[in-house]
């Protein structure tokens, strides 16, 4: 059986994530991809979405991550992220009420000097993936 990898995800905030994991699998800018113990190292930058893993007991762990980079070395993933949340801290109302206020925003008339539709589905994004996250919409 192969040996567990380290698994850190850091925002400019705190320390999310700091264990080990038997795989890791996370939203590559280019696609999804997966780390196992003694995988070949490469940096990539990440998209809104969710971190999948297995932690060294087996159990299935999900953390919310949006932005920034990821570093996979033989032995261990580090992420740095713009923001992330395990799945245990995120705020079910907040995320609804963020769906609410984006899905309005894009909603309303491109027309409307006031909408930057960017930000709205950049909004809409990581609202949908928070409750993707802890499984409800």
């Amino acid at each position: 059986m192969a040996d567990n990898i380290k698994l850190e995800v850091v925002t400019p905030e705190k320390l999310v994530v700091s264990e080990e994991a038997q795989i890791v699998m996370s939203p590559g800018s280019e696609g999804e991809f997966g780390v196992l113990d003694g995988h070949t190292p490469f940096l990539t930058t990440l998209k809104t979405g969710m971190i999948r893993y297995k932690d060294a007991s087996g159990a299935e762990r999900a953390v919310f991550v949006s932005g920034g980079f990821a570093e996979a070395l033989p032995n261990k993933v580090t992420v740095l992220a713009e923001s992330a949340e395990r799945r245990r801290d995120i705020n079910v109302e907040r995320a609804r009420a963020a769906l609410a206020r984006a899905e309005e925003r894009l909603g309303k008339s491109v027309s409307d000097h006031e909408v930057d539709v960017v930000r709205a589905k950049a909004a809409l994004m990581r609202a949908i993936t928070r409750l993707n996250v802890i499984g409800t919409k």
